[in-house]
């Protein structure tokens, strides 16, 4: 009896597998299920049809080429090879590559990163920036050679040459394209006075233009303080980047008419700016003269002498008035002082004097009472027209 091993079979099985050429190189459609994306990058799922289901792993060595999410439900064509997992004894589909079926891949990929960016609001108008209506300095972030870059250079030079043109080269196909487009806007919305960005390349297909479907590329537009445009492939083509940028040209030639006015246009505008000034400010005048003229002929100057002779008739009438008012004023005031000074003539003790009264005096104060003076003192007495200086030599006193 030879009885072998558990490993022993399985490595033997695994062998005889590997020699058979239909299975190492084989495309094998069916629906995805359990699908589990691991840390490692690596890949488990099962392949199903609607009778049997095959075991399917895809390494992060092969699975990060592919331009889509794989997901549960999937219908793919995985290409790959049959071997055996020795550990479990299970055979399974070691899958180096993978495709949809019916839709093509890339555009299953566009489909899922358009709707994982709409979902974040990297699509929303309220995210838009407003384009300068007069920019000085406009970045472009396309290939130095081609027609796309001579369009809008040349658009950019006819219509607005006040506007000064930045050129960064940059890779827009191929692996290494959405990296250098992400450095090439980085640079640009760095640099000094830059006002607004165009990105983008001329036509192609859909496989031409994946870069910026990329979602590295659709965030590094997100993230540009600056504004931009994204002008990329022929007026049919829609990419991730339109949808991001702050404005979506059809085409790079329609991106540079978009970016700048037409210089022929604004001098057009001035010029008839100009001329609305000018007729309004015309216009002004002669209503202001007509104005004027109306005002002349309807007031006095239209007469100026017999405006003067009004006027000074006003001016007699007014000062007669007053004078006539003032003279009555003047009189009341006359008479309130002449009844003022004959009151204040009755109380006057020099009106007693002049009626044969006097006053006396000692010392300079009035003699009130006897009880003032004494033998012998000094008085004076004033009397009407004169002034008496006595000596006392007896004082009498009223019992």
């Amino acid at each position: 009896m030879n009885v072998l091993t558990v490993s022993q079979v399985n490595t033997y099985i695994k062998a005889l597998l590997d020699e058979i050429p239909h299975i190492k190189n084989v495309y094998i459609g069916g629906e995805i299920s359990n699908f589990k994306h691991y840390p490692s990058g690596h890949m488990y799922f099962t392949l199903k049809d609607s009778k049997s289901q095959l075991k399917a792993i895809m390494f992060s060595s092969d699975n990060y080429k592919l331009k889509f999410r794989p997901e549960n439900g999937m219908k793919v064509i995985c290409f790959g090879q049959i071997g055996v997992y020795e550990r479990d004894g299970v055979y399974q589909l070691y899958v180096r590559d993978m495709q949809t079926q019916g839709i093509g891949s890339l555009t299953v990929a566009f489909e899922q990163l358009k709707e994982k960016l709409d979902k974040e609001g990297l699509f929303s108008g309220d995210n838009k920036k407003p384009l300068p209506k007069y920019p000085s300095k406009i970045g472009v972030a396309t290939s130095n050679m081609g027609a796309a870059v001579e369009d809008i250079k040349n658009i950019l030079s006819r219509r607005y040459p006040l506007c000064e043109v930045v050129i960064v080269p940059t890779v827009v196909q191929g692996d290494s394209a959405p990296a250098d487009i992400v450095s090439s806007l980085e640079f640009l919305d760095k640099m000094q006075g830059i006002d607004l960005i165009i990105v983008g390349r001329g036509g192609g297909s859909l496989e031409d233009l994946w870069a910026f479907n990329t979602e590295e590329v659709a965030r590094a537009v997100f993230a540009c303080k600056t504004p931009v445009i994204s002008a990329v492939g022929h007026e049919t083509d829609f990419t991730i980047c339109d949808f991001v940028a702050d404005l979506r040209a059809p085409t790079p030639s329609a991106a540079a008419e978009l970016a700048v006015p037409d210089i022929e246009n604004e001098k057009l505008k001035v010029a008839n700016l100009g001329a609305s000034v000018e007729t309004l400010v015309s216009r002004n005048i002669e209503r202001k003269s007509e104005k004027l003229e109306n005002l002349i002929k309807k007031s006095a100057l239209s007469d100026i002498d017999s405006f003067f002779n009004n006027a000074l008739d006003k001016i007699d009438i007014v000062s007669q008035k007053i004078n006539k008012s003032f003279e009555s004023i003047l009189l009341k005031k006359e008479s309130s002082l002449r009844s003022a000074a004959k009151a204040l003539s009755a109380l006057s003790p020099l009106a007693v004097i002049a009626r044969g009264y006097s006053i006396t005096r000692k010392n300079g104060a009035v003699v009130k009472s006897a009880d003032n003076l004494s033998v012998g003192d000094e008085i004076d007495i004033l009397i009407n027209e004169g002034e008496i200086k006595a000596k006392i030599c007896e004082v009498n006193k009223n019992e």
